[in-house]
């Protein structure tokens, strides 16, 4: 999965609006920025295989410090943790929607992909391969992420008049990248597809920081 986890972001920032949604965008992927970068540096492996699945030629076989059950849960305390240290003026219920968003990722990934997510190590993997259904899957991906935008714009209308046009926007750029990804070329090797998604992942954080901004800032002119 890759834009329905956003779909956590945009419902957690209805949920707790004093966490930021740029730190909401990256909690959500934190599990696959630390797969992309653990990819680079040879830690965690990945193959280029077209046909694995109908919608994923990524053969993710050894993965076991990002995406085992025992890793995410472990990430997502941690992620809870440094929020609420670095935010100190936060309650730890901003910390623990953060740790929730993070282990959001593993839940989501759970339901497309195939048998590839460990359980602890990279022992009892488990998927339930939705990927192998690509129009499906991706019908699964836009419904989740224009419910959680559902979610997001339910704010008094003064806000909502600032920011549901760029919200949405933004919201329909995601859903063509994610065309891009499933019904797209393959990705030319483990690092391509390790760096591209990284990028992603900054990017849309870096979208979701200056949308942010560009709310608080034209609230208080109101």
């Amino acid at each position: 999965m890759f834009v329905g986890h956003y779909a956590v972001s945009l419902a957690g920032r209805a949920v707790q609006r004093t966490v930021p949604l740029w730190v909401l965008f990256l909690a959500v992927q934190w599990i696959d920025v630390l797969w992309s970068i653990f990819v680079l540096l040879g830690i965690e492996k990945v193959r280029i295989v077209p046909g694995i699945t109908a919608a994923s030629p990524l053969d993710l076989y050894y993965m076991p410090y990002t995406h085992s059950l025992v890793a995410t849960t472990i990430w997502s305390i941690a992620g809870a943790a440094v929020y609420k240290l670095s935010f100190r003026n936060e309650t730890w219920r901003s910390a623990a929607v953060v740790g929730v968003a993070i282990f959001s990722h593993w839940v989501l990934d759970l339901v497309v992909h195939r048998p590839d997510l460990p359980l602890y190590d990279n022992a009892m993997k488990v998927g339930f391969g939705l990927w192998n259904y690509p129009f499906a899957a991706f019908a699964l991906e836009v419904v989740i992420l224009f419910a959680g935008l559902y979610l997001y714009l339910r704010h008094p209308k003064a806000d909502r008049r600032v920011r549901t046009y760029r919200i949405i926007v933004f919201a329909a750029i995601m859903v063509l990248v994610q065309a891009f990804v499933f019904f797209g070329p393959p990705p030319s090797s483990d690092r391509a597809i390790a760096l591209t998604a990284l990028a992603s992942y900054l990017l849309f954080a870096a979208i979701a920081a200056w949308l942010g901004k560009s709310v608080i800032s034209r609230n208080r002119t109101i």
